[in-house]
């Protein structure tokens, strides 16, 4: 779990600090370091998608993931949690303070770093190797990268991020203390068309971030579940 608090600890310091120089900041500054982030997030992605070692089962797990996550809607449900903790968090400004953050901004913040940080295959392989009671390298240099997108994304978005450590605390802890477990039952297979599909739902994310087009990655989620199970049978 070392390398979990370290990547939690680096979102929630690079929060603060976005938050503070938030002022600093051109909206023109900023648009640029989000073009670069979606850059990033894409090139990420796509790195992730030469790992696939079945596209059938790839292709059959983002169907099927994606009905499933469309039934459930899970992109509402953490819409209606992200709404919840801004409530919470919405405090009084002054009249002249123009970074008021909207319920809708405030979801659109909180899931687009949650997806950022919680989707790749630093956080799956990293989450593994911490389980296996290795040094948790991968965190680490994770921690390093999401410190400075959290940075760009807080001096847009603001304290929506610092929550986005949330899930990150609890996927990445999770899935470490899953890996204890499970570890010796997955095999090179399951691992590297987990990450495919994973590295398909980045490419999602930065077409997102980069307003190409409006892609609901958040119901597509059961993917990755799907994906392992189906590997395990074929």
């Amino acid at each position: 779990m070392v390398g979990t608090l370290v990547n939690t600890g680096a979102i929630i310091a690079g929060s603060l600090v976005g938050m503070m120089v938030h002022s600093r900041l051109s909206p023109k500054m900023t648009h640029i370091v989000f073009q670069g982030i979606g850059l990033l997030t894409l090139a990420i992605g796509i790195s992730m998608c030469l790992h696939i070692q079945s596209m059938i089962l790839v292709v059959v797990s983002i169907v099927l993931g994606t009905v499933i996550g469309q039934l459930i809607d899970i992109d509402k449900y953490l819409r209606r949690f992200s709404d919840y903790l801004q409530k919470k968090s919405r405090r009084k400004v002054k009249k002249s303070d123009e970074t008021i953050i909207q319920p809708n901004r405030f979801s659109e913040g909180f899931i687009t770093a949650s997806m950022l940080f919680c989707i790749g295959s630093m956080a799956i392989l990293g989450a593994i190797e911490d389980g296996m009671g290795k040094t948790p390298n991968l965190l680490y240099t994770k921690s390093i990268m999401d410190g400075i997108s959290a940075i760009a994304l807080a001096s847009s978005f603001g304290i929506c991020i610092l929550f986005s450590s949330v899930p990150v605390l609890i996927y990445q802890g999770g899935l470490t203390l899953f890996a204890a477990f499970i570890m010796r039952y997955m095999s090179e297979g399951m691992t590297e068309n987990m990450t495919g599909v994973g590295g398909i739902l980045l490419i999602g994310l930065a077409i997102n971030i980069l307003k190409i087009r409006e892609i609901n990655v958040t119901n597509m989620l059961p993917a990755l579940v799907i994906v392992v199970i189906l590997s395990y049978f074929f």
